[in-house]
């Protein structure tokens, strides 16, 4: 997926560095500069996918330009470029939209790795769409028909009800950008699938069971070794979202204890003395963790969650 995006960056450096990345590395084009918040605004960001802001710059900082643009009605996501390792100003970015977070010096790899993940979340969300746009087709052409829907109908817009809830609890968690994301909306599918059939979540297989069910739905049939490198692949992407989920909600609470995100999220997707022990992780400085995660918890918690959603 090619996408376009706006850089809003002080440093002429910083800026033209990425620009390079982008380009050599073909994930779109930059459509537009800035080097302030102050004079960018929503008529420059008709053709624009992502924006790309710095948190610290004269006039308006990265905070209060992301409030502003969201305020006049630019929907897509923006990623921070910052050196800024500040945890309240971090967690205030997120709370404000952020999707994602580029540190300062930057770093070629991790430049195309985060973008490579919100370009695939944004080519997923852009095939639901889709799918809805048709689904949405299909049914003003029932309404001229004598004979009513059939079941079917109606179990395809439970299902898209529960995507759009989905993609919503993605960008409440800040994961949204994650490759795992588009990983999970599969899981969700078919869980929703499953309980209508009447399972229920005691009833869920091993985890590596569910990727390989999941897998040859996707792909077909493929040889043992392909379908073993594919599991993996995606037990990895869960893991790291999901631990990218639980990272944000400990910096949430980190910042605000009352903060309803974490107050709410926190103790019902994850053991909350392994978020206690991370908080105190994070207070400290420390980027590895001995936290233990329960994957299997966080799946069947977060179907709960949108269901209820």
């Amino acid at each position: 997926m090619s996408l376009r995006f706006f850089l809003i960056e002080d440093d002429a450096v910083v800026r033209k560095m990425l620009e390079k990345i982008i380009v050599e590395s073909g994930l779109g084009e930059v459509v537009g500069q800035a080097e302030d918040g102050l004079h960018v605004s929503i008529d420059q960001l008709y053709a624009v996918d992502v924006i790309l802001i710095d948190l610290l710059m004269p006039g308006l900082d990265g905070i209060q330009t992301i409030k502003k643009l969201k305020a006049q009605g630019f929907t897509g996501p923006f990623i921070m470029i910052s050196q800024v390792e500040h945890k309240e100003m971090i967690g205030q970015a997120y709370l404000c939209g952020i999707d994602t977070y580029i540190h300062k010096p930057i770093n070629r790899y991790e430049v195309i790795s985060v973008l490579r993940r919100v370009a695939d979340y944004m080519a997923a969300v852009s095939s639901l769409n889709s799918i809805r746009r048709l689904l949405h087709t299909l049914d003003q052409s029932k309404k001229h028909d004598m004979y009513p829907s059939p079941p079917q109908h109606t179990a395809h817009y439970e299902k898209v009800s529960l995507e759009q809830k989905i993609e919503q609890l993605l960008l409440t968690l800040g994961i949204a950008g994650e490759s795992g994301a588009a990983d999970l909306l599969h899981i969700m599918q078919w869980f929703a699938e499953a309980e209508h059939k009447g399972a229920t979540m005691h009833d869920l297989p091993p985890l590596k069971e569910l990727y390989r069910q999941i897998i040859k739905r996707l792909h077909g049939s493929e040889e043992e070794p392909s379908l073993q490198k594919e599991i993996k692949a995606m037990e990895q992407r869960v893991r790291r979202m999901i631990f990218q989920a639980f990272t944000h909600l400990s910096s949430l609470g980190l910042t605000d204890y009352t903060n309803p995100t974490f107050e709410h999220f926190a103790p019902r997707l994850f053991d909350f003395k392994q978020i206690r022990l991370r908080m105190k992780e994070l207070e400290a400085g420390k980027k590895t963790t001995k936290c233990r995660i329960n994957v299997k918890k966080f799946l069947s918690a977060f179907y709960i969650e949108v269901k209820g959603a």
